[in-house]
C-alpha cells in the first residue's frame, strides 16, 4: 500500500504515464487514489487483476449507481444521463452490442481498406500541395478518422466542424456546463438527422439502426441517438488522438522509426506496441456491487475502481522494460482497448487506420520532420483522452 495519489494528474511527457504515478506502480497489483472530489477509491495498476476485474460482472459500468466514481466534475455533471454501450451493464449492453458488431468484425473492417486507403491518400495529396510546414492534427490526423467514421454511420462529413467541436467540448471542455450543451447539441443534431434520413435513407450503420427500429421498434429513438453519439465520438476521437501522439513518438525515437520503414512488415506489431506505450485513454471506472476478493485484498460493494491504463501497460512482471519501446515484443495483453463485455467495438478499424495512416505518412514523407522543438508543443491534460493538441511537422 502507498499514501493516496491524486488521480488522473497530467503527463510530463505525452507518452509516459505521470510521474507522479511512481508509487502506483512499485505497489502493482492495486492501491487506493484520491479523485478531484476528495474521495478515495481502488486503483488497479497490476495486469493480472485488471483482465480478472473487468471481466467480473460484480463490478459495474453504471455510472447511475451509488458510489460510482467520477474522474472529473464536468463527467460528473452528466452522471444521470446514461452514455449507451460504455454506460450500461448486461443484459441491455449485450442487447446493443448485438446491433452493432457486425459493422465492426473483421471482414468488414478489411473491406474498409481500399476506402481508409483512399482518404489518407488525398489528405497527403493536399498536405504535398499546400507545401510544408503543416499541422498534422488538423491536416491528418483527425480528418482520417472522421471521414471514415462519418462514412461508416452514414453521418454528412460536412458536418465535421460542428461534430468534432462539440466532441472536444464534450470530453475536455473547461466547465461541466460546456459538457452539458455539447452532449445536448450532439443528440439533438442526431434527432434531426434521423428524421432527415428517415424521409430519404442512405446506406449507413445509422440508416440500417433506423430501418430495424421502424421495422421492430427497437433500438428506441433516444437510445439509437446515444448510440449514434457514442460511436460518432469515440470513432473520431479516438483514433485521431493515436495518430497524432503515434506520429510524435515515433519521431522522437528514430531508430525504431527507422526500422519500422525498413521493414514494412513490422507495422501491424508497431501498432500493438503503440497501443501499448501510449494507452491513451488511461481511467476506465467501475464500481463494485458485490465484495470482490483480489490479490488479498477486498474490494467492497459501493466501493469505486478505477482502472490505470497507463500503468497497467507497463506492468514489469509481464513486459520487459516496459518504459521502452520495442516492436519485438508481444503486446498483445495490453488493456488500450479495455477488457471484457466492454472492450471496444472500434478496435478492428482503429488498429487498420493506424497502420494505413501510419505506413502512408512515413512513406509519403521521408523527411517528415517535428517544425518547433518537442518541448513547445502542446498535449492534452491527464483528465480527458491523451494526444497532441497541434503537431506542427515540415519535410
Amino acid at each position: 500500500m502507498t499514501e493516496s495519489v491524486a488521480f488522473p494528474q497530467d503527463r510530463t511527457c505525452p507518452y509516459h504515464p505521470p510521474t507522479a504515478y511512481r508509487p502506483l506502480r512499485e505497489a502493482r497489483p492495486l492501491s487506493r487514489v484520491t479523485l478531484f472530489d476528495g474521495r478515495d477509491v481502488w486503483v488497479v495498476t497490476g495486469l493480472a487483476a485488471a483482465r480478472a476485474l473487468l471481466g467480473d460482472p460484480r463490478l459495474s459500468s453504471d455510472r447511475e449507481r451509488a458510489g460510482f466514481p467520477m474522474l472529473s466534475p464536468r463527467f460528473a455533471a452528466v452522471r444521470d444521463r446514461r452514455t449507451a454501450l460504455l454506460g450500461v451493464d448486461d443484459p441491455a449492453h449485450h442487447v446493443q452490442r448485438r446491433m452493432l458488431v457486425p459493422s465492426f468484425t473483421l471482414k468488414r473492417t478489411a473491406a474498409l481498406r481500399p476506402r481508409i486507403q483512399e482518404t489518407v491518400d488525398r489528405l497527403l495529396d493536399a498536405m504535398v500541395e499546400q507545401g510544408p510546414p503543416a499541422e498534422l492534427v488538423g491536416a491528418f490526423a483527425l480528418p482520417v478518422p472522421s471521414m471514415v467514421i462519418c462514412a461508416l454511420l452514414g453521418v454528412p462529413y460536412e458536418d465535421h466542424e460542428f461534430f468534432e467541436e462539440q466532441s472536444r467540448r464534450l470530453l475536455r471542455g473547461p466547465t461541466a456546463d460546456d459538457t452539458m450543451r455539447a452532449r445536448d447539441r450532439l443528440h439533438a443534431y442526431f434527432h434531426e438527422l434521423i428524421d432527415r434520413k428517415r424521409k430519404d435513407p442512405g446506406d449507413g450503420l445509422l440508416d440500417e439502426l433506423i430501418a430495424r427500429q421502424l421495422d421492430e421498434g427497437a433500438p428506441g429513438r433516444d437510445e439509437l441517438v446515444d448510440l449514434a453519439t457514442i460511436l460518432l465520438v469515440a470513432g473520431h476521437e479516438t483514433t485521431a488522438n493515436m495518430i497524432s501522439l503515434g506520429v510524435f513518438t515515433l519521431l522522437a525515437h528514430p531508430e525504431q522509426l527507422a526500422e519500422l520503414r525498413a521493414e514494412d512488415s513490422l507495422m501491424p506489431a508497431a501498432v500493438e506496441e503503440l497501443l501499448r506505450f501510449l494507452s491513451i485513454a488511461d481511467g476506465m471506472v467501475r464500481v463494485a456491487v458485490e465484495d470482490v476478493e483480489i490479490a488479498g485484498t477486498t474490494i467492497r460493494a459501493g466501493e469505486g475502481v478505477v482502472f490505470s491504463t497507463s500503468v497497467i501497460n507497463r506492468d514489469a512482471d509481464v513486459y520487459a522494460e516496459s518504459d521502452a519501446l520495442d516492436w519485438h515484443r508481444s503486446s498483445r495483453q495490453h488493456l488500450a482497448f479495455g477488457f471484457g463485455i466492454h472492450q471496444c467495438l472500434g478496435q478492428n478499424l482503429a488498429r487498420a487506420e493506424m497502420e494505413i495512416a501510419l505506413r502512408s505518412l512515413f512513406a509519403r514523407l521521408p523527411g517528415l520532420r517535428l517544425a518547433v522543438p518537442a518541448e513547445e508543443i502542446p498535449f492534452k491534460p491527464g483528465d480527458t483522452i491523451q494526444g497532441m493538441l497541434e503537431l506542427p511537422v515540415t519535410w
